[in-house]
């Protein structure tokens, strides 16, 4: 279990971890409940979201700097750190190029990929959760195998909706805008899997 002066690392690995969740959720609902009316709030939000896990991130950073002794290697704090809040970054950059390709018709798959998105950040969260204790964690590695499960799936949801694009749709336009999209999406799932493999990396060199 981590020591009292070290819980303020971990609280905000946890913290940030969650921020990807809300991004995640809303990112599923304004898709789910797709009105292109009401996509700029959607933005605000969301950028609210991801600016809130900044703010959080720069705190430990500042703490990082000045602290004479830290629970694990500085770098491994900050690379961590760094990962978890690129998975907010990734959220808000699908729904921005949802907004600058002036999309106004959410296809279905782009639906079920943020139903996985929102399995993986939240599996990021319960192994975050677990972190502190990752010497003695009977979970922790079953949560970082799930992570990468779930990216894989995401994988697979990648490839059959880049295939399903490019074989239905008839419209360039919407191939361009469709294909970024996706690769966006992708880019959310990796996040996720940077962070499992942050986790990995600190447990195999302070076991």
């Amino acid at each position: 279990m981590a020591k009292k002066g070290d819980q303020m690392y971990y609280e905000a690995f946890i913290n940030c971890a969650e921020d990807g969740c809300k991004a995640a959720a809303l990112l599923h609902d304004t898709l789910r409940n797709f009105n292109s009316a009401n996509l700029e709030k959607h933005l605000d939000k969301m950028h609210a979201i991801e600016h809130g896990a900044d703010e959080k991130k720069h705190v430990v950073v500042e703490e990082l700097m000045r602290a004479f002794i830290t629970p694990l290697e500085r770098e491994d704090i900050a690379e961590l750190l760094h990962h978890i809040d690129d998975v907010c970054d990734c959220l808000e950059d699908v729904l921005i190029r949802i907004y600058v390709n002036n999309i106004t018709l959410i296809r279905p798959d782009a639906v079920n990929f943020t139903k996985l998105l929102m399995r993986c950040c939240e599996a990021t969260k319960e192994a975050l959760v677990e972190f502190p204790n990752f010497r003695r964690s009977k979970t922790l590695k079953k949560l970082v195998l799930e992570i990468g499960a779930l990216e894989e799936e995401c994988d697979r949801a990648f490839i059959k909706a880049m295939r399903d694009l490019h074989t239905q749709s008839h419209d360039p336009l919407e191939i361009i805008s469709w294909r970024e999209i996706y690769i966006y999406l992708e880019k959310c799932a990796d996040a996720c899997d940077n962070v499992a493999g942050s986790i990995e990396r600190v447990v195999m060199k302070n076991s």
